[in-house]
């Protein structure tokens, strides 16, 4: 066995089930044993951003390691901003990455790819991973390997491995996993033992969960602890899609100001608010209608727990709910509390009027009604708001990074890692940037339905700005641009047109279908308008001091 071996026995041991990559030639030796060695399926796309989306996707929606390999320079460094978000939002994403040889930076030339120094790139990503490491050594490799993906997975933020392309075919022993990082089981076990006092005390509690509990792979253990519990679950706004698949029943997604009164009731009004996995991000707080009470809550995220003013660090979030399941797995589970009698999703209406955000949910929501549920990547913008209008389904989305270009990639990504045909949204900004990656779907067989959001605008931005002309874009025909591609396309303007499109490729499968919807510039969804509006309203108490 050589380096690149071990390295892919071991990701693959650790979870991971492709990569997806970008040839250089700092990478070509690398590269060629993925290839010939078969351990893990290679995906190649066609820019290092949708190749970071793509991995990224795959381990969020896996709960996983998701792989990325790129060339030294010029390929590991134009995937730094998929990363940097990967990081944000706590993603376990393994980056592979060719370098120089020995002999190479020994020679004291400049090379090609190099920015500063040879080591430049490895200092970069040490501010957007949570730990690093370059396999030169074969005796140290395994544990390297072993110490690099072991912090990926308890961390759950992306890791860097720089592979020297003179390394790659050296003999190398294969990797024994790195033990777990010790934590103290007293310590958890008086920590669910408290948590459980202040639930039983409390005459409004409110479970509301985020991504670390989709991230640790703990949603069906969550769902279990919700069960028993009996209390009203709520997902925050990055945490949508979360308990999807489960038996629990969630009341909707908190959104402050601009969700359902009834829901941002649940988790402002609680007297005990039990928050796991939670973000405490502007995104998922930034509209709340006042701020929430730390000090009646129980934070649990990022390996520590605070309860009021008592503080448990180094206690990971998977044993904490093991604790608790452990205290009430005995118990009947007591009368469900009440959960908010919620409006309705709005029905679809078909017919000649123009398209509205909001009309793209009802359409969405028929089609699932109909014939199930697909998973929905999506991109930033009023697309995800519009996502939120749909009932809770399996959704992955840049929500508190908030980086555009990430839907189309990240939807190749879940396709590929899972075989799932998934729904894309798309703005026509966001497409600009990485909606070629369509072009891939044809080797693969892919076939994702993506929907465009075109209003010819940054829209998203014009809300907050609407003044400034360079948020208006270009006329760009996406849909003539899908045959081409591989796919099919087809632009619709009104709501019946909007409709058949849907149902048609629904029914086509083998290729892509991108629909384009037009939509006419400061057309909001009802969600995102709210949130705006909400948005500007703390801006202006904070800027008046209060």
């Amino acid at each position: 066995m050589n380096i690149a071996l071990s390295l892919l026995h071991a990701l693959k041991a650790h979870g991971a089930r492709e990569i997806f990559g970008i040839p250089g030639d700092f990478a070509l030796p690398f590269f060629r044993i993925v290839e010939e060695s078969g351990v893990l399926p290679l995906y190649t796309l066609s820019h290092e951003p949708g190749i970071g989306f793509a991995a990224d996707a795959a381990a969020r929606f896996n709960g996983a390691l998701g792989v990325a390999a790129v060339t030294y320079g010029a390929g590991a460094l134009n995937m730094v901003n998929p990363v940097a978000g990967a990081y944000a939002e706590r993603s376990p994403l393994v980056v592979i990455s060719g370098a120089p040889g020995a002999a190479e930076v020994r020679s004291g030339m400049l090379l090609h790819h190099q920015v500063k120094t040879t080591d430049s790139q490895f200092a970069i990503y040490r501010e957007i991973t949570c730990a690093q490491t370059r396999l030169d050594d074969p005796a140290t490799a395994p544990a390297e390997i072993a110490r690099v993906l072991g912090a990926c997975r308890e961390q759950s933020r992306p890791v860097l491995i720089e592979v020297p392309r003179d390394a790659v075919a050296l003999p190398c022993a294969p990797v024994r996993p790195a033990a777990p990082a010790a934590y103290d089981r007293e310590a958890v076990e008086a920590c669910a033992g408290e948590i459980l006092a202040r639930l039983a005390a409390a005459a409004r509690p409110t479970l509301l969960v985020d991504i670390e509990v989709r991230r640790y792979g703990l949603e069906a253990r969550v769902a279990e602890l919700a069960h028993r519990l009996a209390i009203p679950v709520v997902t925050t706004f990055m945490g949508r899609g979360l308990l999807a698949e489960a038996a629990v029943p969630v009341a909707g997604t908190y959104l402050g100001v601009a969700g359902e009164p009834a829901v941002t009731a649940l988790v402002e009004d609680s007297d005990c608010l039990l928050m796991l996995g939670v973000l405490l991000s502007d995104t998922n707080f930034g509209v709340s209608g006042r701020q929430i009470d730390l000090r009646k809550a129980v934070y649990a995220a990022d390996r520590q727990v605070q309860i009021g003013f008592h503080h448990y660090p180094d206690l990971p979030l998977g044993a904490l709910v093991e604790a608790l399941l452990a205290l009430v797995s005995d118990l009947d589970p007591p009368e469900p509390r009440l959960r908010p009698d919620l409006p309705p999703l709005p029905e679809a209406i078909v017919d000649g009027a123009p398209i509205a955000p909001d009309d793209i949910a009802a359409a969405i929501g028929t089609l699932m009604r109909r014939h199930g549920a697909l998973p929905i990547a999506s991109d930033i913008g009023d697309c995800l708001f519009t996502a939120l209008g749909l009932a809770n389904t399996a959704l992955t989305a840049p929500g508190y990074y908030a980086t555009m270009g990430f839907g189309v990639p990240a939807g190749l990504g879940i396709q590929a890692t899972t075989g799932l045909r998934p729904l894309i949204l798309v703005g026509d900004g966001a497409f600009q940037m990485t909606g070629w990656e369509l072009g891939n779907c044809r080797r693969y067989g892919w076939d994702p339905i993506v929907i465009v959001f075109n209003n010819a605008s940054w829209e998203m931005l014009r809300t907050f700005q609407p003044e400034s002309a360079f948020n208006r874009l270009d006329e760009w025909r996406f849909a003539e641009l899908a045959a081409a591609l591989g796919g099919h396309g087809e632009r619709v303007r009104t709501r019946r047109e909007l409709h058949a499109a849907l149902a048609a490729a629904h029914a086509r499968r083998g290729r892509f279908s991108l629909i384009e919807a037009m939509i006419a510039p400061g057309a909001l969804s009802h969600t995102l308008a709210r949130y705006v509006e909400g948005f500007r309203a703390r801006r202006a108490r904070q800027a008046a001091g209060h």
